[in-house]
């Protein structure tokens, strides 16, 4: 039997589009209204229970690009396997009985279109194949929303094309470069037992916009990609890294637009504890720092990140992503009693 995305048994995490039956989705051309949950955030994940030895996942391939973007996919909680997105998956249990599939967006060639029409970085799920739908232990864990640029993303977590410049660097084999799961967001959510959300892409900042057009981050955060409202799961923490794409602007329009973001994600979000992670490579510190003081917000917190990392590479490698959440959990422990 076919199980939708919209069924019991399947559990999205992350800037799905969630779209209704009564509302249609100009975005995307290739399918109907609620076929398809969208998302073009890596980081995005989703997870479905199923009953018997098999399941097929089934995916809208769209006007996907070269190359497509990639998941991780681990059953019933044991390695992650790597492959590309494809119109049919299959998942073979090692037995009957209840199983629990978790599909995460790996990554993505950064330069494909993922915010305008036509996606051609986006994962659309459909829904899945088998015998009968099982049944997802409820997550009940806080929920930390990341918001960043490619240094949250992932972008560039392998030595393989350090020292080139950017216009060399092979976007075909990106895909295999780039690696959310090994972020220092994604690990600090591990590590601290919270729930992942991704809003992180390739050259945005708070002062411009960044690869394939994707607006700057005070123009897309109520947004999962262009026209489609985020209507999930609300954060109780937001981290905010961004600065190293804005060097070029100044401090003034750097810290005006550091306003509007906070402003706007607390009045979507009331009640959520926003903390300020300066940027990796130290730009703007002692004015985000300031911005924050000056505020005196008890939701708002400023992290200095002076010192974590070494100034190049400023993509940090998967070593540098791991000591930076080590330095993370320490401060939101403090802070929060994570």
């Amino acid at each position: 039997m076919f199980i939708p995305w919209n069924h019991e048994s399947v559990r999205l995490t992350g800037r799905w589009s969630r779209l209704s039956k009564d509302q249609s989705d100009p975005h995307i051309f290739v399918h109907a209204s609620a076929a398809s949950a969208v998302t073009t955030a890596p980081g995005s994940y989703f997870e479905l229970a199923f009953r018997g030895k098999s399941a097929v996942l089934r995916f809208d391939m769209g006007y996907l690009g070269y190359p497509s973007p990639h998941l991780y996919i681990q059953v019933d909680g044991g390695a992650m396997t790597e492959a590309p997105v494809d119109r049919l998956i299959r998942i073979s249990a090692a037995g009957d009985g209840n199983h629990v599939v978790k599909v995460v967006y790996k990554g993505s060639s950064e330069v494909l279109p993922r915010w305008y029409p036509s996606l051609m970085g986006m994962i659309s799920f459909r829904g899945f194949q088998a015998d009968a739908p099982g049944t997802l232990e409820k997550d009940e864990r806080r929920v930390v929303e990341f918001i960043g640029d490619s240094i949250t993303e992932g972008v560039l977590v392998d030595a393989d094309y350090i020292g080139a410049p950017a216009n060399s660097i092979d976007q075909f084999n990106r895909v295999y470069q780039d690696d959310v799961t090994a972020t220092y967001a994604w690990l600090s959510a591990e590590k601290l037992n919270l729930r992942p959300v991704f809003q992180a892409y390739g050259a945005v900042g708070l002062t411009r916009s960044g690869n394939a057009s994707v607006p700057r981050a005070g123009l897309i955060y109520p947004w999962v990609y262009d026209g489609v409202p985020y209507t999930g799961e609300k954060p109780d923490f937001v981290v905010i890294n961004h600065g190293a794409n804005d060097r070029g602007t100044g401090a003034e329009e750097y810290i005006l637009r550091y306003r509007e973001l906070v402003s706007l994600v607390h009045e979507i979000n009331p009640g959520v504890q926003v903390i300020c992670l300066g940027a990796f490579c130290g730009a703007f510190d002692t004015e985000l720092r300031a911005m924050v003081q000056a505020l005196d917000f008890n939701w708002l917190h400023f992290i200095s990140t002076k010192g974590w990392l070494p100034p190049e590479p400023l993509h940090p490698l998967r070593d540098g992503h791991i000591i930076a959440a080590e330095r993370l959990c320490a401060e939101l422990k403090t802070l929060f009693g994570l």
